[in-house]
């Protein structure tokens, strides 16, 4: 088998040691947000550069073998999560000038539950995950974006802001303007400053009230309609709100 085969195989495959890799993957970007997240607390040292281009080449790897197996390369090489990628691989793998652009680091996060054939398989074995799996990706989504303003805040204004002292003292800004209350104990400086406090009020706002609204709306299930293809129904649904067809949603006990 040529190895452009093998690689599309563990990416895209519907075998076990393919379901297996992709869970490994999904555990390995986990990983990687807490060392980032823990690193932040702990001064430089050559250890950690070791690990940040371990990290980094192992995230290489991925990016190559997604772009190699890929049909469509150049446009995957637009795509946001892509340009995320290599700004992570670059940071990584830079640890002499990782002090200036170490804030990349956390882009990787958006590879997060971006794949189609993860969330099928999240699906398909986990009914937890099938019956909250807006909430989920909602709650993703925040925690992602999250993660990204804070290091984006840690990284510009430690150096020139005393009241940024540490990553929780910039998690701990991140959401005071997400949620909008402005303590005023922190406040970021500069032009740069007030811009990434009007991204992160604007967008932040927009996925808390996504999350709000996962929340609080009746409790659905996802069952494509055979006609009209409509995919969320009432959990006890006998017809399709939407034209009326014969539904035959399987319980949790029936799947």
């Amino acid at each position: 088998m040529r190895m452009i085969d093998r690689l599309r195989l563990f990416y895209e495959g519907d075998t076990p040691e393919a379901h297996q890799f992709r869970y490994g993957l999904l555990v390995f970007d986990a990983a990687t947000i807490l060392f980032i997240v823990l690193s932040s607390f702990l001064p430089r040292s050559p250890a950690f550069e070791w690990m940040d281009v371990i990290i980094g080449l192992i995230v290489l790897a991925d990016f190559s073998a997604r772009i190699a197996i890929s049909r469509t390369p150049w446009r995957d090489l637009a795509h946001p999560t892509t340009l995320a990628d290599v700004a992570a691989i670059v940071s990584f793998l830079a640890p002499v000038v990782g002090e200036g652009i170490g804030f990349l680091r956390i882009l990787r996060t958006l590879r997060l539950l971006r794949t189609y054939q993860l969330l099928a398989r999240l699906r398909s074995d986990s009914v937890f995950f099938r019956r909250n799996e807006d909430l989920i990706i909602a709650a993703v989504n925040l925690c992602v974006f999250i993660f990204v303003m804070t290091g984006f805040v840690y990284e510009t204004q430690r150096w020139t802001n005393t009241n940024i002292g540490n990553y929780i003292d910039a998690l701990y800004f991140t959401i005071a303007a997400l949620t909008t209350t402005g303590f005023g104990d922190i406040t970021l400086t500069g032009t740069l400053g007030h811009l990434i406090s009007v991204i992160i009020m604007i967008f932040g706002v927009t996925l808390f009230l996504r999350l709000v609204q996962v929340l609080l709306r009746p409790d659905k299930v996802r069952f494509p309609c055979p006609v009209c293809a409509l995919q969320r129904h009432d959990r006890d649904a006998v017809h399709c709100k939407a034209c009326g067809t014969v539904l035959n949603i399987p319980d949790e006990g029936a799947i």
